[in-house]
């Protein structure tokens, strides 16, 4: 889920700002370059650290900017399809709950969240299991898996990325150690 990569891009460094300190220009200038951005294998960069300017910039005819090659690490954020994931509830739908894990959040569709009908409570934030009782609320902490995955790099938060909890050892926190408490009762 999380991987820190060494990298060596190119910032480019606008002509306006050339009389600031330059190694923490190509800092700040990495950071906003890169930092908080999705790459092309749907990887979501969390954090730019250990910023170095690697030789001399390069000026481009007509530009008036410096193109510097810069070398850093990247704490990236990526999730793949079939992974399992813990996160929190943030926001309870008619049609499902929203978890937050790592800086995105995915959909936990109502058919997609136990074995059992569901009511919805919009007004009290909650997803209640008709038969079992079991409920769902805004902080929960759940346990679920990754089933489809589509990363919008333009925008990460308007990322669509599809969960469920209706597997073995999936679900609420809660209902997971009852089950297992269950389970050791039996033997």
């Amino acid at each position: 889920m999380y991987v820190i990569a060494s990298k060596e891009d190119v910032v480019r460094v606008p002509p306006n700002l050339l009389g600031e300190d330059f190694h923490k220009l190509a800092e700040r200038l990495t950071q906003e370059s890169f930092q908080n951005k999705v790459e092309g294998d749907g990887s979501y960069t969390v954090l730019v650290r250990n910023i170095e300017p690697q030789g001399d910039g390069r000026i481009i005819h007509g530009d008036g900017a410096i193109y510097q090659k810069v070398q850093f690490e990247t704490l990236m954020f990526r999730p793949t399809l079939h992974e399992i994931v813990e996160g929190t509830v943030c926001e309870v739908m008619k049609f499902g709950a929203f978890v937050r894990f790592g800086p995105l959040d995915g959909l936990l569709h109502i058919s997609q969240i136990m074995d059992d009908r569901i009511d919805v409570d919009v007004d009290g934030r909650r997803l209640l299991g008709k038969d079992t009782k079991r409920e769902l609320r805004i902080g929960d902490s759940v346990r679920a898996r990754i089933v489809s995955l589509s990363i919008n790099e333009r925008n990460p938060r308007e990322s669509k990325i599809g969960l469920t909890m209706r597997q073995p050892g999936l679900g609420k926190i809660e209902w997971i150690q009852e089950e297992r408490m269950k389970k050791e009762d039996k033997k």
